[in-house]
């Protein structure tokens, strides 16, 4: 990845991996980098180089979630970005049967810029049409030593790069991941899934025992 952080997927600390502040983007008209192949099937598919084929119809998977301006780490991003997350859909009709994510489950990450003035729109934020950063999530447990990797991608119809296991946002999502390394905890229509199948992480569990009560 681009070493950006992005609020759902990657980790904190300004190292690339999927989910909170960005810092660099492709430019969304630019000349995309030439791909192998799409991807037209919603399971994982590579190159010959072991790159990741462009999930072309994601956008016909299921939406989990939107965040606007998160950061993992105290300092706010200096541009208030979209985050959107999808998943294929056999993998989602696992998560909702199981609480879990099954092999082959793919997770997109499209990054968005957030407007506030347009059309007849006055305040809040809306998206941009340009998308700002795009990542992947993906589990394929006889590819991958940790049955999870993240690709980046430079634009949403090129190929994605494999981060390196070194990178920091592996260590963060095992450390704070609800479920199965992926931050459950911001989707809010599988966390009560997931508490139901009592398939959360210990180590998310331990943490929200640690935060103060609210009233």
């Amino acid at each position: 990845m681009k070493h950006r952080a992005f609020p759902k997927f990657l980790a904190a600390g300004g190292v690339a991996c999927l989910l909170a502040a960005a810092s660099a983007f492709f430019t969304p008209n630019g000349p995309s980098p030439a791909v192998v192949a799409a991807a037209t099937a919603s399971v994982p598919n590579y190159a010959a180089n072991g790159d990741m084929l462009p999930p072309t119809n994601y956008r016909e998977w299921i939406y989990l979630s939107s965040g606007i301006g998160m950061s993992y780490t105290a300092n706010p991003a200096k541009m208030t970005m979209f985050d959107n997350v999808f998943v294929n859909p056999a993998a989602y009709r696992s998560f909702v049967a199981t609480g879990t994510w099954p092999d082959k489950t793919v997770l997109v990450l499209e990054v968005r810029e957030a407007m506030s003035k347009g059309s007849i729109n006055q305040s809040g934020h809306y998206q941009g049409t340009n998308v700002m950063g795009f990542e992947v999530h993906v589990k394929d447990e006889a590819r991958f030593p940790g049955k999870w990797a993240f690709f980046d991608f430079d634009a949403p119809g090129a190929n994605g790069k494999l981060v390196p296991q070194t990178a920091s946002c592996y260590g963060c999502h095992a450390a704070h991941a609800a479920v199965d390394t992926t931050f459950v905890q911001f989707y809010p229509t599988l966390l009560p899934i997931a508490n139901d199948k009592k398939t959360l992480s210990d180590e998310f569990l331990k943490e929200e025992a640690a935060q103060p009560a609210t009233k």
